[in-house]
């Protein structure tokens, strides 16, 4: 035996430290949505500090993406905006547990001269998307902004196009608020746009919006924060126009009915103060983890990321998940089952 291997046995953790060569991390991969990237960055960065054995290499793809690779067993865990689908949860090889961890709003931006704070109710942005309304002084839309001067040029949809779990929020809220829209195109992933310009990635949605007057489309929150870009107001199911932040997103998540399997819904959420177009983020992991360690090392992340993690949601324009909610969410974490 080495004098090296002498060491690490007498001195377990001596050799744990993020640059040492003699020390082999161990590596949690992972894929998937963009929406809560921000935060998760910042839960893979503070946790090195908690457990200096484990590192994460995540790619933020879009959930789509997020849902194939961990239904193809490529990554230790995905992530999504959107709940994985009955037909897509049969098809995989073992029982996938959708894990609740933030939630967040998606943002209404848009590039017009001076940017001024505009106010929506739901069928005119379904009218939007749906390429009814394509000048920007339509009557839908200043009826509801009066004293905007609003110019009479193109309204130029910008969408992603890439499988996003922010498209699937996003539709499923105008699914809500627009029969046609529902009937139309409906609420998933990835869909066939009426109208618009694809981009990549919340990143490529905000860089595009910013790069191009006249246009007009979604984001994560922190990006449009970020970014400074103006945010609209929307007109929620109790007939208040709202705008997107922590509070407005926690008021939705307030009102949501959550099931067992934690596959739930907040768009057009019935309470005064929610903001209509909120979701949940989930990561995605398989209830049998067949590796141990890695097993292991993924249940204690998650309880902290559960515990210790919320705390850092809000600065980061996420609103964290209540008491009641993390208590139930860690009750399912204990039932993931470890294997070796």
């Amino acid at each position: 035996m080495t004098l090296l291997k002498v060491l690490a046995l007498l001195l377990p953790g001596a050799f744990v430290t993020g640059t040492s060569p003699a020390f082999a991390q161990l590596t949690m991969t992972g894929a998937g949505a963009t929406f809560p990237y921000p935060i998760y960055s910042k839960w893979f960065a503070e946790y090195a500090k908690v457990d200096p054995s484990v590192r994460f290499n995540y790619q933020s793809i879009g959930s789509g993406g997020g849902q194939k690779q961990i239904m193809a067993q490529t990554v230790d865990f995905g992530a999504s905006d959107g709940p994985m689908s009955d037909q897509n949860l049969a098809k995989a090889p073992g029982k996938i547990l959708h894990i609740p961890t933030v939630a967040g709003a998606v943002a209404l931006t848009y590039n017009l001269p001076g940017n001024p704070v505009l106010k929506f109710d739901g069928p005119t942005v379904a009218g939007i998307f749906l390429g009814h309304i394509t000048k920007w002084n339509d009557p839908a839309i200043t009826a509801q902004n009066p004293g905007v001067d609003l110019p009479g040029s193109d309204i130029i949809v910008v969408h992603r196009s890439d499988g996003s779990g922010t498209t699937y929020i996003v539709t499923d809220y105008l699914g809500k608020v627009s029969p046609e829209w529902k009937a139309r195109a409906g609420a998933n992933t990835a869909i066939k746009w009426p109208t618009g310009l694809g981009a990549k990635g919340n990143e490529g949605v905000s860089g595009q919006i910013e790069q191009t007057p006249g246009t007009f489309g979604y984001v994560e929150l922190i990006y449009a924060a970020q970014n400074k870009m103006p945010v609209a107001l929307l007109k929620n199911a109790a007939g208040n126009y709202v705008s997107p932040t922590t509070d407005s997103v926690s008021a939705a998540l307030a009102s949501a009915h959550i099931p067992d399997d934690f596959r739930f819904s907040i768009t057009d959420a019935t309470g005064a103060g929610a903001y209509p177009i909120s979701g949940v983020t989930w990561l995605l992991v398989y209830k049998k983890q067949d590796n141990a360690e890695k097993g292991r090392k993924l249940v204690e992340f998650l309880k902290w990321a559960l515990t210790r993690g919320e705390e850092m949601a809000k600065p980061l324009d996420y609103a964290p998940l209540p008491g009641d909610l993390c208590g139930r969410v860690l009750k399912l974490v204990s039932q993931i089952e470890v294997g070796g």
